[in-house]
This record gives structure tokens, C-alpha cells and sequence, in this order.
């Protein structure tokens, strides 16, 4: 690894400026990709990583791809996503990212460039507050103020994104300070005084859970992104074939325990399935696992807490619980560990399980099941969008890396798109940011080359960073974007539709490109679907071409609606279903 010296400048044959010392830190957290954009803030830094080649810079078009990029990288991999950006509009380009990132909990560290540490408060050029504006959405920041801090500065960046509950630390630099020059020391290990989050989860309130469970008419497991996020998978399936619970996931949870599996009762929520949302509402004992009670989980609170029932809650952050719902058996601890040690209790204890009672749910469940909630009507002239989705997981196999941008086309994909394994779904929950669908997939196919990555999206997600597709160009990147095209921002139309009578404001896209064209502009393949016996066909061609992207226009059915659908104030048990209409 080579570094270089800052011209005119005096140094010493031991000494790095700062933006060697930058990058060495890099090296020294195994920095695969640093995903940015270069400005005269951050010139010292770029010039460092020209002279390194222990990771790879991967040059977006915008800085708020960068940031999802990082952050899908981090997704499916499970690593911490490195993102640099310049001062001042570079930074607040970066801030929706930021938040993307920090409302589902995934650990990132930002690198941002600042103005000379002389000119800072003098509304120097492209010069913004980044520690002020960023605060309300990251887990921590730092401004750094002497070259001499920026190695342990890193350090702690790195430490606090990754442990406890995950999220992103932003660190920015001024630009003078990453030309000073000091000698370099990176901690092995960091301590801080006050951040010290608990792992281990109480073993008395394990065991009080495990007993709760097992004596329950009605149990219920409720899991959420922090199975995926904290790598507990493999644990929960244990407890669940353990004690034969039936089981449910959010939005963020798809993928930590198998969707084949008959005791998956599939998503819950506003467009969950009617057997979830029945059994997340009729449970006598609830075991929430690494999820939050969303607004979009439970409905109306109100209408949730009518029917009693006993709630356990695993979560690492302490702040998480009773914030929305109130919890009778609270235990603070990483998912993981915890699950551990309820398995463990399980197999030296072998509790006896209520079995009559628990066929007698399960029958309960299949009759809710047997509504069917999610069959559509396939049209022989129109292409359904969800027709689509279970054509891709076939063509697929059901073991592609699937991306989305947010919009109905995101929840079609968490819909019909069966998830067997963890970190295979990467999309925006706690925010829902559109625009993210085409830099997520950048991402993760940069972390996984081989793997099949699908962006599914819509006319309106995919315009808000296509410029992308040049990024995708200049790397090779041979992803598949399955575009849902009903020209209409699709989410709000459904809701304008049944909810303002029809009034469609500003939700209809009249001026659409030819993606087709425009996707070959860029050096791509482009294909447009208008039948739907063309379908199949097209995706087994565009997923055959394992070296090109491949940009597939899917013409669909533009009043098609997500079902089943819970309205705003509303409870869990007061699902709006296609039959109803």
C-alpha cells in the first residue's frame, strides 16, 4: 500500500497526513468498497485513495446513491457500509440516505468533508452545519478538530455503528485537518464511558417467557429486521420448531425464517395476510422478537390492546420497549444470545407444551387461512403485477437478492416473492424512501457479484436516481430491473382512490420516457412487456444474460390495487380484502 505526500509539505519518513491516516483506517476495518462522490472538501482524502489499493472507490452519480449503496452493501452482507461525501451540498444530498439507514437500523459510516477548521462559522463556501443537521438521524457524529484524533475518532465510528442496536455514525472532517501530519496509531480496542449496551438478556425473565409460551392457548411469535440485522435466523427457527408456534414477520423481518414453512402464517401489518393479522390480534401470549410495534404493524394501538393478552419483548435497545404498547415480560439483550439461551432452557428443561390447545389454534388459523386472501385474478389481456412477482421468484428459484424502491410495487415484491433466507430482501421500511431501489441493488451486487440481484420498482421510484445507470455501466453491474409500469405513482393513487374520492391529484406520470431507449442510451439492455404470456419468457431471457443489466418494462394493469389493506386508524382485525370490493 502506498500513500502519498502532500504537495509542498514538509513530513517525515514516519508521519501521515491526515488523509493517509484516513485511509489506513479503512484498511485496518477491512474496508471492502467506500461508495462517494469528490469535492474540494474531501480533494486531500481522494488524493490519499488514489495512492491506496486495499479497497475499492465506487464512483455514484449522486450522493444520495452512494449512501444507499453503502447501506445495501451493509444489508446483505452484514458488514458495516462505508460512504464518503464533500461538504455542504454533498452532505445534505447525503442526509436522506442517512435516515433511510437510520430508521431501519443498519450500521454505516459516513465520512464528510468540511471547510478549513478556520472558516468554519464564517459561511464559507459550501460550507453547511453537517453535525447539526445530521444529529436528529444518526446514532452518533463527530467533528473532528485535530489530525491526532481522527485514527481513535474511526475506531469509535466503527465500534458504535456496528454494536448494540446498529446505525449510522457520521464523522466530519475539515478539509485542513486531513492535510496536517502526524504519526499513526490505531487503537486496538475502544472504551466509552457512557455507551455500554447489554448483550446478555436476563436469564430469570428467559425463563418466565419460555414458561408463558409453553402454557399458552393462543401463542404467537412476532418477528422483525432485527432477526435479519442480528443474525438469528438459524436460532429462531430452532425455537419455533421447538415449541410448533405459528409465526409472523414485518415488512423488515422477510427472509428470517423460511416462507415455505407451514407454521408462517406470512407478512402482518397494512398489507399483511388476514391469517397474520387475525392471529397477531387473537393471541393470548405474543413473543416479539427484534421488532418495534410499528404504526404500520398494529394499527390503531387502541383497537391492538383491546383483546388481552401477555407480551414478551426481546429487543437490544431498551428505548424500543413499551414505547407503543406496553410489555408485561421486557427482555433487553441481542436477539441472538437471547434465542440461545430460551433454546438451551428448552433442551435441558424440555417444558411440556399445551398441545391441545395449540391443534385447536392452528385449526383457527387455517380456517383464516382459507380465505385466501391473496389470490388475484390473472387478466389474459392486461399483465398483473403480482403475476409478475411470482414469475420472477420462479425464474429466479426464489434465491435472488431482491431490491425495491417503495410504492405498491414494494409491497407486491414483500407479498409474492417467497423469502427463504435472511438478508435477501433489501428495501426501505422505517423511512420509505423512494428512490433507493436501483443504488441498493448497485450494492449488493457489488458485495455479491455472482448472485442474481432483481430491482423491482416503478415509473416513478426508478426516475429519482436513474442517473445510476451510469454507474452500473462504468462497473459492469448485471442487474435486473423488473419495473412495475401502471404510469401512476401507484401507493397514492390507491389511496386517492379510496380515500378522496377518486380525486387524482398529481399521482398520474404523463411524460414518461421510452425506458427502453433510455436504458440503451446508457449501454444497457431494454426490453418492454405489454402480454402477459410474454412475461416468463422475457425474465428467463434477461436473467440468461448473466453479464448485462437488463432493464424490463412491465406494461401493467394501472387499477390494480394492494390487498389485503388496513386504513389508517383502523385495527389489525379490519382488513380491507379484494372480495370486499
Amino acid at each position: 500500500m502506498k500513500f502519498a505526500m502532500e504537495p509542498g509539505m514538509a513530513n517525515s519518513s514516519k508521519q501521515l497526513s491526515g488523509a493517509e491516516i484516513l485511509i489506513r483506517c479503512l484498511h485496518e476495518e477491512n474496508v471492502e468498497f467506500v461508495f462517494g462522490y469528490p469535492g474540494g472538501a474531501v480533494l486531500h482524502i481522494y488524493d490519499a485513495i488514489f495512492h491506496q489499493d486495499t479497497f475499492k472507490h465506487i464512483l455514484v452519480r449522486h450522493e444520495q446513491a452512494a449512501l444507499h449503496a453503502a447501506d445495501a452493501y451493509s444489508r446483505s452482507t452484514g458488514k458495516v457500509g462505508v460512504a464518503l461525501v464533500t461538504s455542504g451540498p454533498g452532505a445534505t444530498n447525503a442526509v436522506t440516505g442517512i435516515a433511510t439507514a437510520y430508521m431501519d437500523s443498519i450500521p454505516m459510516v459516513i465520512i464528510s468533508g468540511q471547510v478549513p477548521t478556520y472558516a468554519i462559522g464564517e459561511d464559507a463556501f459550501q460550507e453547511c452545519d453537517t453535525v447539526g443537521i445530521t444529529r436528529p438521524c444518526v446514532k452518533h457524529n463527530f467533528l473532528v478538530k485535530d489530525v491526532k484524533d481522527i485514527a481513535a475518532t474511526m475506531k469509535k465510528a466503527f465500534y458504535v455503528a456496528a454494536s448494540g442496536r446498529p446505525g449510522p455514525v457520521l464523522v466530519d472532517i475539515p478539509k485542513d485537518i486531513t492535510a496536517h501530519f502526524c504519526d499513526f496509531d490505531y487503537p486496538e480496542t475502544v472504551h466509552l464511558r457512557s455507551y455500554n449496551p447489554v448483550t446478555k438478556g436476563h436469564l430469570g425473565q428467559i425463563k418466565k417467557a419460555l414458561k408463558l409460551l409453553t402454557e399458552a392457548k393462543r401463542p404467537m411469535v412476532y418477528s422483525g429486521g432485527g432477526v435479519v440485522l442480528g443474525d438469528a435466523s438459524e436460532h429462531l427457527m430452532k425455537l419455533i420448531q421447538s415449541l410448533g408456534l405459528p409465526i409472523t414477520s414485518t415488512l423488515m423481518g422477510l427472509g428470517g425464517f423460511p416462507a415455505s414453512d407451514p407454521k408462517f402464517l406470512g407478512m402482518l401489518g397494512m398489507h399483511g395476510t388476514y391469517e397474520a393479522n387475525m392471529a397477531m390480534q387473537d393471541c393470548d401470549v405474543l413473543l416479539a422478537v427484534g421488532a418495534r410495534f410499528d404504526d404500520r404493524v398494529i394499527g390503531n394501538t387502541a383497537h391492538f390492546l383491546s383483546n388481552p393478552r401477555t407480551i414478551i419483548h426481546i429487543d437490544i435497545d431498551p428505548s424500543s420497549i413499551s414505547k407503543r404498547v406496553k410489555i408485561d415480560v421486557p427482555i433487553v439483550g441481542d436477539v441472538k444470545s437471547v434465542l440461545a439461551d430460551m433454546n438451551e432452557l428448552i433442551a435441558t428443561e424440555k417444558p411440556k407444551q399445551n398441545t391441545v390447545e395449540l391443534a385447536s389454534w392452528f385449526k383457527q388459523i387455517d380456517a383464516w387461512r382459507s380465505k385466501k386472501c391473496m389470490n388475484f385474478a390473472q387478466s389474459s389481456e392486461l399483465i398483473k403485477p403480482q403475476y409478475v412477482i411470482q414469475k420472477l421468484h420462479e425464474v429466479t428459484k426464489g434465491e435472488a437478492f431482491v431490491t425495491s424502491d417503495v410504492g405498491q410495487h414494494q409491497m407486491w415484491a414483500a407479498q409474492y416473492y417467497k423469502f427463504e433466507q435472511p438478508r435477501r430482501w433489501i428495501n426501505s421500511g422505517g423511512l420509505g424512501t423512494m428512490g433507493v431501489g436501483l443504488p441498493y441493488a448497485m450494492g449488493v451486487q457489488l458485495a455479491h457479484p455472482n448472485a442474481q440481484v432483481a430491482c423491482v420498482t416503478g415509473e416513478g421510484s426508478i426516475q429519482m436516481n436513474i442517473q445510476e445507470l451510469s454507474t452500473c455501466a462504468q462497473y459492469q453491474l448485471p442487474i435486473k430491473v423488473i419495473m412495475l409500469n401502471n404510469r401512476y405513482l401507484g401507493m397514492v393513487r390507491q389511496w386517492q382512490e379510496f380515500f378522496y374520492e377518486n380525486r387524482y391529484s398529481e399521482s398520474y406520470m404523463d411524460s414518461l420516457p421510452d425506458f427502453v431507449k433510455l436504458a440503451e442510451a446508457y449501454g444497457h439492455v431494454g426490453m418492454q412487456i405489454t402480454k402477459p404470456g410474454d412475461v416468463e419468457g422475457a425474465l428467463k431471457e434477461a436473467f440468461a444474460m448473466k453479464s448485462r443489466f437488463v432493464f424490463l418494462d412491465f406494461i401493467t394493469d394501472q387499477k390494480e390495487n394492494v390487498f389485503p389493506m388496513i386504513q389508517n386508524g383502523k385495527g389489525l382485525s379490519e382488513m380491507i380484502l379484494a372480495e370486499d370490493l
